[in-house]
């Protein structure tokens, strides 16, 4: 009699870890896909390792927004630095007509120097947002927009962007003027010419 029941018992434990089993695995699958932001596989940000490469097909950029005014007095500009060239950009209007390039030598060593710098001061700091959080159209319109990149072949590898409207924080952790600082000193006469923008 013993024995029947023990081998009565066996199946029904057996099921009932069985089921148990699958209502764990299902919490878990539904937290993953409804709670995680669908992101199943979390995906490691080598951005760093990216901003602080040499290669030739690597560069780095700031570009700058200005107030949202009328299109005849909105100005933005932009500086690219790579391993063999410093470009400078100034912009008018919304279609960004380029009024005034400066383009300069570079060189590795000083390349080098300029990306290890902009990781000390944090660049890649912070993770890009995503839908509606990553939309800077119109943000901080009495201020000015700032979006630091990292680049392959002229492809935006990473963008991390701030802006001077303290109610409006962006995606980038670092000090902002700081950053804008290291691009702007690699343009001799770079503060000037950025000056006379809003002039």
């Amino acid at each position: 009699m013993a024995n029947y029941r023990t081998r009565r018992f066996i199946p029904v434990a057996l099921v009932a870890i069985i089921v148990i089993v699958a209502i764990v695995g299902l919490v878990y699958a539904a937290r993953l896909l409804f709670f995680s932001g669908g992101n199943v596989i979390p995906t490691e940000d080598n951005s760093r390792t990216e901003l602080l490469s040499t290669a030739a097909d690597r560069s780095v950029r700031l570009q700058v927004r200005g107030n949202i005014v009328a299109d005849e007095n909105f100005r933005a500009y932009q500086i690219q630095i790579s391993s063999d060239q410093r470009r400078l950009t100034l912009y008018k209007g919304y279609t960004m007509d380029s009024f005034d390039n400066t383009i300069l030598y570079n060189n590795t060593p000083a390349y080098n120097q300029f990306v290890n710098a902009l990781d000390r001061a944090r660049m890649m700091n912070g993770n890009e947002l995503t839908g509606d959080a990553n939309n800077t159209n119109g943000i901080c319109a009495t201020g000015f927009l700032y979006e630091f990149q990292i680049l392959q072949n002229d492809k935006v590898q990473k963008t991390l962007w701030s802006t001077s409207c303290s109610s409006t924080q962006g995606s980038l952790r670092a000090n902002t003027m700081a950053l804008i600082n290291l691009f702007v000193v690699q343009i001799p006469d770079g503060q000037t010419k950025i000056n006379s923008l809003w002039q």
